[in-house]
């Protein structure tokens, strides 16, 4: 996704610069020639991807095995304590929990998406200027998300960083707020796109610590669709701010406000699976002689 964002954002920039080729506006070359990857590619997954590994004909023989026989094992590892049946994983309230902590997570990104243009382009600068400047805080994210994400893997801990990554996030909103310069705004939003990039390897790792089978499938589906719905209301509401301020600050004291809540929530769900796990009897210890 970050990713995305510094590719994209330089060649959205150029395109906008072509207002008037042909007789169309800037923004109507963005969104015709950018749809006709993302239709292309809509080609690509029916022909090449795969429902499941065994039919995965892109894969060496010892690598299908190995891969089968790996999910296999993880599945029946987890098969006395996770939830299997869709509808139990549907109504798992830490289900829930991860979808609200997604919201704010969304919303983070969405804000981003929608408005971290606009916050740059108020400084009186080009559509192709913003495009490479807006580059600039997803290029040091990419590098960000794949450290932390190694180091959630080396550690086996995911809560604090998911925690710490949306505070830092919640942070450089905040002072994206705050700040007037251009250099420091971009700075600030340099920690917004770390902190929201890196919360979503580990958070995405914590459904299946407590779902398997169908059930990890409709909870994970479950905690998409109503996480994205943060991707509507986090730029919807800087929007309605802004245009009752004519600032983007309280907008963004909000959205802020949202990872906040992410935060605390992940915590809270980290604390809630922990306290069965302490109130469960301890064997009594063996003594030879």
């Amino acid at each position: 996704a970050p990713l995305s964002t510094v590719l994209g954002s330089p060649l959205s920039g150029a395109l906008l610069e072509m207002d008037g080729m042909l007789g169309f506006k800037g923004w109507q070359w963005l969104f015709v020639l950018e749809a006709v990857p993302a239709v292309l590619l809509g080609f690509v997954v029916l022909g090449f991807l795969t429902d499941r590994p065994e039919q995965a004909r892109w894969l060496a023989d010892d690598e299908r095995a190995w891969l089968v026989k790996t999910m296999k094992a993880e599945t029946d590892g987890k098969a006395s304590t996770a939830s299997h049946s869709i509808w139990r994983g549907l109504a798992d309230p830490r289900v829930l929990a991860l979808a609200l902590v997604y919201f704010g997570t969304s919303a983070g990104l969405y804000t981003l998406g929608v408005w971290a243009p606009q916050i740059i382009k108020a400084f009186g600068l080009s559509s192709i200027q913003v495009g490479f400047l807006n580059a600039v805080p997803a290029t040091i994210a990419v590098i960000a998300m794949v450290l932390w994400a190694r180091h959630s893997d080396r550690t086996g801990e995911r809560t604090w960083h998911v925690v710490l990554a949306c505070l830092m996030a919640a942070a450089g909103l905040a002072l994206a707020g705050l700040w007037t310069g251009l250099a420091a705004v971009i700075a600030a939003l340099t920690l917004v796109n770390i902190g929201i990039s890196s919360s979503k390897p580990p958070l995405w790792s914590m459904p299946t610590m407590f779902l398997s089978g169908s059930a990890a499938a409709a909870g994970i589906a479950t905690i998409n669709s109503i996480g994205n719905l943060g991707g509507f209301v986090g730029p919807a509401m800087i929007g309605w701010i802004k245009e009752r301020t004519g600032s983007f600050d309280g907008g963004l004291y909000f959205v802020a406000g949202l990872l906040v809540l992410s935060a605390v929530l992940t915590l809270l769900l980290s604390r809630a699976q922990s306290a069965p796990a302490q109130s469960e009897p301890q064997p009594n210890p063996v003594r030879t002689r």
